[in-house]
């Protein structure tokens, strides 16, 4: 079932991606001879929309579009004899749509999960004989106050702690709609792994009031998606981060992360946990969105990014790469990236990578 479940997901997000494909060359009046689910050979042609073949592939994974003249200037109305803005539009319609879908899946997980209240700050866990447990501090507590002050972030609060050790000070905690005042002396040298208070803070979360509160989350989401990628990269290519952590895995490695993360939600929504904790597989479905995404902006021959680092010297200085010139690098860039996916699919079977 957990395999089903990715395999529609999985060949949903590559569907997106060529769909925007499509729409940008058809907005521009580009001919698309073929729009494909799966991959060739060629099952079965399933209907036509205009001048679109729809087919059906032997290979049962993902989806393609043929677009007219993609590397011949001899035919008219293709894609090499369009305008090279439109050509650049067309190529980044696809990565575009797959982060589009990210930014869907993130606001999907905060209408599921509540949005963060971030000028609050709650008590996540209280140590055992700690100064914030014989206060009578509790896990889930708000704290509002502190000797007077306004508490609107962890920073701040951790701050006026630091600065108050050995001195008491007065907490006003909210405690399910209650306002109680607690006094707590923060120690001057606390045991290792503990704070002076003795406590572990949190962002409170809270339902969202409609579907447009959660955008502002979900574009931050997925901004933070998209630039973590060549951030872990580089700290992996630097030794600040194990390669394990930053491994680049293929669809292999891709469904045993998901199915590791679909099986935890399950026993956390068997457990009664929360929805924050129950929803790892979507979140996870939206970083894989924003991954492929990422992949095919990268200016590698073959992929999108790279087909656009062929158009700019025409847009800069208006010359043109000779298309068989450019159909050439292609292919060898095709052809590599097919023997590293062959690399990477095996090293996600000999290899399994494991979610943290």
């Amino acid at each position: 079932m957990i395999f089903l479940e990715f395999f529609i997901f999985f060949s949903l997000t590559l569907f997106l991606h060529e769909f925007g494909h499509y729409l940008a060359a058809r907005m521009f009046g580009i001919r698309v001879e073929e729009f494909g689910f799966g991959f060739p050979p060629r099952l079965v042609r399933l209907f036509r929309v205009g001048e679109t073949e729809v087919t059906l592939n032997w290979i049962p994974f993902g989806a393609f579009v043929r677009l007219s003249g993609e590397n011949d200037p001899s035919v008219p109305g293709g894609f090499i004899n369009a305008k090279p803005l439109a050509r650049i539009v067309v190529l980044l319609a696809g990565p575009f749509m797959n982060l589009l879908t990210g930014l869907v899946l993130f606001s999907v997980f905060f209408l599921q999960a509540g949005v963060p209240e971030v000028t609050k700050v709650m008590v996540d866990y209280v140590e055992p004989d700690s100064p914030a447990a014989q206060a009578g501090i509790l896990a889930g507590d708000l704290v509002r106050e502190v000797n007077g002050v306004a508490i609107t972030s962890m920073s701040q609060l951790s701050q006026i702690i630091s600065q108050h050790r050995g001195q008491e000070i007065t907490l006003v905690v909210e405690r399910q709609g209650t306002l109680i005042t607690l006094r707590a002396t923060p120690r001057l040298n606390p045991p290792p792994g503990q704070g002076a208070l003795g406590i572990r803070m949190a962002t409170p979360w809270r339902a969202a009031s409609s579907w447009f509160e959660t955008l502002p989350w979900a574009s931050r989401a997925t901004w933070e998606g998209l630039i973590q990628i060549p951030r872990s990269l580089i700290a992996a290519a630097r030794g600040e981060i194990p390669p394990e952590q930053s491994r680049v895995v293929g669809p292999v490695g891709i469904y045993t992360i998901f199915s590791q993360a679909r099986e935890r939600d399950i026993e956390n929504e068997q457990a009664g946990a929360s929805p924050i904790e129950s929803t790892l597989t979507l979140r996870l479905m939206a970083l894989i969105s924003v991954a492929v995404g990422f992949a095919n902006l990268l200016p590698l021959p073959a992929l999108d990014g790279g087909r656009i680092l062929f158009i700019l010297p025409e847009l800069v200085i208006g010359r043109r790469v000779p298309p068989r010139y450019e159909a050439l690098i292609h292919t060898i860039g095709f052809v590599l990236l097919l023997l590293f996916f062959l690399y990477i699919t095996a090293q996600d079977i000999l290899n399994p990578v494991v979610l943290p």
